[in-house]
């Protein structure tokens, strides 16, 4: 019990001592490689993760480089394209030349100032995420139910392709005028408890409202799939930047990945630049912007200088290091993450832990 006590007290100073540095307690201090640029200029389509890889095997400790607080994990609008970063060996740090404000841009022979209010350097590739930040990726299991649902269409057609038009219930007087088509796909199961956490909510195309009521009047714009009748409609959200920058829980973490996302059940292997679907979200205190290390799951082996029936025939190996995913949606019990590196491939059951 003094031990418990003890261990708790020593806990919540750490706590106390860290809470507005970096949140996970580095394991050893920050290597930088040995030809880390001393100067380096941001150039436009550079991502906090790619620069933080210049000088670090570690891209998630990239708050330590700058010292970040967690206020600033989660809003990193520190740097632009064109500015200067210069690195302090001594410290293992990062600076802005000069000090220079955002927003303006530093060019030879002459100086001028330019606006990049919007040109912000993200944290990763957004093109690898963009069409996963409005359109939903997974549903409650009843999370469709009371969705507008197309119940007809123009001249009886079976299947709708862009430029068709269908009738929706469900929408009544929605200001909406741009929905998401979608249908329930494959479950979500928890590999560890075999529990439905979600369903994969399978993308169709878009439509447009031309004529609210009940039923309310929607065209198709576009179709990645074919659409019928019973398919769902979501209202389009807007996008928004992934601005946390990368970083480790601050807290032990270990789950499996589900699924590839658009792969098939428990079948095949993802690459880089791949979305995981993982059996940890919010509640398990994930949030975007940490990042994970993925594990393939280490499987058994006999031990063949043993007899076949030997009661310690069978051996259980290590789960081996496999790459880092960056987690970018988070949900109640389920989060995607994409993959960043990979030194061997990632399937559906592998483990992610806190790097």
């Amino acid at each position: 019990m003094v031990q418990q006590f003890t261990k708790s007290i020593t806990t919540l100073v750490f706590f106390l001592a860290f809470s507005f540095a970096w949140a996970q307690a580095p394991r050893g201090p920050l290597v930088l490689k040995p030809d880390a640029p001393d100067r380096y200029v941001v150039v436009p389509g550079d991502t906090l993760w790619g620069i933080s890889t210049r000088y670090t095997d570690a891209p998630w400790r990239w708050p330590e480089l700058w010292g970040m607080n967690r206020e600033q994990i989660q809003n990193p609008h520190l740097i632009y394209p064109g500015m200067v970063l210069l690195l302090d060996r001594a410290r293992g740090t990062l600076s802005i030349a000069g000090g220079a404000a955002p927003g303006t841009v530093k060019l030879s022979p002459r100086m001028r100032a330019e606006s990049l209010a919007r040109a912000q350097i993200p944290s990763i590739p957004p093109s690898a995420i963009e069409p996963f930040l409005t359109r939903p990726l997974v549903i409650e299991p009843d999370g469709l139910d009371k969705a507008p649902t197309i119940v007809a269409t123009q001249q009886d057609r079976v299947i709708l392709s862009a430029g068709n038009t269908a009738y929706v219930r469900g929408i009544g007087d929605s200001k909406e005028e741009t929905w998401y088509v979608y249908r329930r796909g494959n479950p979500l199961v928890d590999p560890d408890t075999d529990k439905v956490l979600a369903y994969e909510a399978i993308y169709l195309g878009t439509a447009q409202l031309t004529r609210p009521g009940d039923p309310a009047t929607v065209v198709l714009t576009s179709t990645v799939q074919e659409v019928n009748a019973g398919d769902k409609l979501v209202a389009a959200g807007r996008a928004q930047a992934i601005t946390y920058a990368p970083h480790a829980p601050d807290v032990h973490l270990r789950g499996r990945v589900m699924a590839i996302y658009g792969g098939l059940g428990k079948v095949g292997e993802a690459g880089p630049l791949q979305i995981l679907s993982i059996n940890r979200g919010r509640a398990d205190g994930i949030e975007i912007g940490h990042v994970l290390a993925l594990y393939s799951l280490g499987g058994t082996v006999r031990d063949t200088t043993k007899a076949r029936n030997a009661p310690d025939a069978q051996i259980q190996l290590p789960d081996e290091r496999a790459g880092l995913a960056f987690v970018f949606r988070v949900f109640e019990r389920v989060s995607y993450a994409l993959i960043m590196h990979l030194t061997a491939p990632v399937r559906p059951l592998d483990v992610v832990r806190t790097p």
